[in-house]
């Protein structure tokens, strides 16, 4: 800006306000990375589990139930992470509850690469309809860096 006019057009506000995340393990391979990552210092996530989805209940981290759609309610992003195999059908519940509340969804699919085509084809079929952003990661430091870079 060089002038006081041209002042008027800058922005007045920070350019980002941290993001509410919920960060969910669809399968029991999935959980194990997670309840890794849940040992950080985290600020703006939440580490949960739908390994044992019944009827819209999650689980977190240390054993107790939490509600689907109060988790969603409360987010702006909802990742969900699985692991080749497909053992992902939470995904449709999950990805169902953000479409209703229009809360964007990604899907994480990690451990790919040694995984075979079906396994991977086979839990892709599951999450990509219910996900707006889809990666297949290779290593499940992926997660970490990808958490950084938003700010959780």
């Amino acid at each position: 800006m060089s002038s006081a006019a041209e002042a008027r057009y800058r922005v007045q506000a920070p350019n980002s306000k941290p993001r509410s995340i919920r960060v969910i393990a669809l399968d029991a391979s999935s959980e194990a990375i997670l309840r890794r990552l849940a040992k950080g210092s985290w600020r703006h996530a939440r580490f949960l589990t739908a390994s044992a989805n019944v009827d819209g209940w999650l689980s977190d981290f240390t054993g107790g139930r939490r509600d689907l759609m109060d988790e969603v309610d409360t987010a702006d992003l909802v990742v969900m992470v699985a692991t080749p195999g497909g053992h992902a059908q939470a995904a449709s519940i999950i990805g169902e509850a953000c479409s209703l509340r229009h809360v964007m969804t990604t899907a994480l699919v990690v451990g790919a690469r040694s995984a075979s085509d079906e396994a991977v084809s086979k839990t892709l079929a599951q999450v990509r309809p219910w996900s707006l952003m889809l990666v297949i990661a290779s290593p499940d430091d992926y997660i970490d860096d990808m958490l950084v870079a938003l700010q959780a």
